[in-house]
């Protein structure tokens, strides 16, 4: 895990990423999809980093896919902080985030709040 990396604007994490090492992220001059994100143009336009900092409830762009969704709802209700702190200890117990391709364990849900326990925990519910 990168730590530093932090958290994407639409809540994916950057810390986690199998393309870390080529990529400076979405906050970052060298992203690679800077041109074609929403999320990215919808918080410069707010001036805001991320999009758990808007008041907003939208759907927008990656947030139209529950892990982002999901993750951006995390950081609003427990902050970024205790996502990556969440996330680290979840890798730690085995949680992985990419296993193929950039499909990984946090992927497999539909319940959002199903998704939320299971970064909270690392175990997954009925």
């Amino acid at each position: 895990m990168k730590k530093e990396m932090g958290i994407a604007r639409c809540g994916l994490a950057c810390c986690l990423c199998s393309e870390n090492d080529n990529c400076g992220g979405c906050l970052s001059d060298d992203c690679k999809d800077k041109d074609l994100c929403a999320n990215r143009r919808c918080t410069i336009e707010k001036g805001i980093n991320h999009c758990y900092e808007c008041s907003e409830n939208c759907k927008k762009g990656l947030l139209g896919k529950i892990k982002p969704y999901g993750f951006t709802l995390f950081a609003k209700r427990y902050g970024e902080d205790k996502l990556l702190n969440r996330l680290e200890e979840n890798e730690r117990n085995g949680v992985v985030y990419h296993r193929e391709g950039i499909i990984g364990d946090y992927d497999y849900f539909d319940d959002i709040e199903k998704l939320i326990e299971f970064i909270k925990t690392g175990e997954k519910t009925t």
